[in-house]
Order: structure tokens, then sequence, then C-alpha cells
């Protein structure tokens, strides 16, 4: 099935953990300050480095014959830092990312059938910032010939995640209607619901579905702790209870620290797999919430308990 045909089966999807996290931490290469992992498939040692999270999270999904959203590494490959970073055209960058995880989705077998891949895009500046966010009218210009780009490469879908300033958000939501692709956008939001912004999760997603020729497919969140997730949605589903119907999907944090505390933390503030993963399901059966990975401080081994608890419960 198609990825949306599989989002309105009702289906868990397992989405991968972290990913820029622990190439930051890895022994044989160096993210790069402005395009962060994507240049990395043109070296040896990066492509192996890549290769080998990716291959671990998607045998998860395989071993459990989960569904699977797994994400190119193009989250900062955007014209401006492209420029800066020296690596071309826009197209050329977008286009290489995503051949290059389609190409470890080709050796998985028939099940690649059930492996989808999303272009990812992130905000033009901080990602924990909201001040710095882009208007909508400056953010659908800034960010529409990466969209294009990955539009054009084939892609399942188009997430833009970790995003601060709902104005931004919307921007980008408009650039990918154009298209004509799915799309999905993920906030960091607080534990009293809100964006970083200040706006309510609840009103972001009504503004944006109604400020678009083509709503987004549904919403995430990540960035955030499992537990301000729960505080969050249970203040936002008070308020709306249809909320659950678009917001969707989770990429968690294992650690309690905010965005702030987190960003350029010099050590890794992370906990156990299993209690992680139980808060998880927690959130699956609360909230319905089915589309479900890691963000920072998570691995391989918190992605494998995710999908066992997924697995087993919905046999």
């Amino acid at each position: 099935m198609k990825f949306i045909e599989t989002i309105q089966s009702g289906l868990p999807v397992l989405t991968e953990g972290a990913l820029v996290e622990r190439i930051r931490r890895h022994p044989a290469v160096e993210l790069d300050p402005d395009i962060a992992h994507a240049g990395l498939i043109y070296s040896d040692s990066g492509r192996k480095a890549l290769t080998e999270i990716y291959e671990q999270y998607l045998s998860i999904g395989q071993r459990h014959n989960l569904p699977m959203l797994t994400l190119a590494p193009t989250w900062r490959t955007n014209p401006e830092r492209i420029a800066r970073a020296g690596y071309g055209p826009v197209t050329r960058l977008n286009r290489d990312c995503v051949e290059f995880l389609k190409e470890i989705r080709a050796s998985f077998g028939p099940y690649r059938e059930r492996l989808f891949v999303a272009g990812l895009l992130g905000c033009r500046n901080d990602a924990y910032n909201p001040q710095e966010g882009l208007t909508a009218e400056a953010a659908e210009q800034f960010h529409l010939p990466q969209v294009e780009a990955l539009a054009a490469s084939g892609v399942d879908l188009i997430k833009a995640a970790t995003l601060p300033a709902v104005s931004e958000a919307l921007g980008i939501a408009r650039a990918i209607s154009r298209t004509g692709i799915s799309s999905v956008l993920s906030f960091v939001i607080r534990p009293d619901g809100t964006v970083l912004d200040g706006t309510p999760l609840h009103a972001a997603v009504a503004r944006i579905d109604s400020a678009t020729d083509r709503a987004p497919a549904f919403y995430m969140v990540n960035c955030v702790h499992p537990t301000v997730f729960m505080k969050a949605m249970t203040a936002e589903t008070a308020a709306d209870s249809k909320l659950t119907e678009r917001v969707l999907g989770f990429q968690a944090n294992t650690s309690t620290k905010s965005p702030e505390e987190l960003e350029n933390l010099p050590y890794l503030d992370t906990t156990e797999p299993e209690p992680f993963a139980d808060l998880i399901m927690q959130i699956h059966r609360h909230f319905g919430t089915r589309i479900l990975g890691g963000c920072c401080g998570t691995d391989n081994r918190h992605l494998a308990q995710v999908a066992v608890r997924l697995a087993r419960e919905n046999q």
C-alpha cells in the first residue's frame, strides 16, 4: 500500500530513531556545520556510517514486519545552507540523498514494499528559537526550491520536522501543497501544549489546515520527552477532542530536559530502552498515536523495544 493508504488503514507505523545525534558522536565522521549529515553520502566513511544506522533501524521494522517511515538525510539541505557548504545546486544534493536511501531500501527484498522514504526538511534557522522563524510568505518562497527538489526525487512524502514557529510551518505547508505531494509537519512543543512560539497545538493545526490549498496529511511532534507529549496532548485534547485525528505521530527524546537545555549539551542525556518504550506505548494506547519512533538520545535498542511492543499489541 502507498503510505497514505497505510496511515488511513490504522496500522501502526514504525519510524526511525536518532540519526544526527548518533552521527555527532560517531568516531569516524563529522557533521557539517551547515548541512549536518547530508554531505556524508559522498565519502566512503560517511556512507558506511549512515548505512549502518539506517540498516539497524530498517532491520528492526523488517524483523517485526511493521510498515516503516524512514527519512532522507536532507534536514538541512536548503539552498542557503548548501551554498555555504559548497555543495552545488539544491537539486543535486537532495536527489542524491534520496537515491542513497532508496538504495538501502532496495536491499531489503520484499519488505521494501513496506518501507516508505520521506524527504526531510527543517526550518531556516535555529530549530529551538521561534523568534528566528520566518513569516509564512517568506517561508513559502525560501523552502520552495528544496521542496521541489525533494518532490522531483520521487519520495513518498515530505516531512518538515523540529518546527518551532507556526508561521514558518504554514509557509512550508503551502510550498509543499504546490507540488501535489503529501506532507507531514512535526512541531516541538511545551508541556502546556503550545508550540515553542506560544501557539496552542490545536490552534496551530487548525490554522494550517484552513490556510493551505492542500492540508498536511497529518501532524507529528518530535524532540521532546514522552511525559511532555502526554501532558501537552492531555491539555490540548481537552480543548479540541478531535486533535488525535490530526496528530498521529511522535518521535521522542529520551531526556526530560527542555529543547534549550539539550541544545549543544556536551553529554548524551538518555535513559534505558525498556522504560522509554513503555512510555511510548502508553501514548499509543491513550491517544491512538501510531507513527512512533525516536529522536535525541535514542538508538536501535530503544527502537527495538518499541517495535516489540507494537508488534505484540497489534497482532
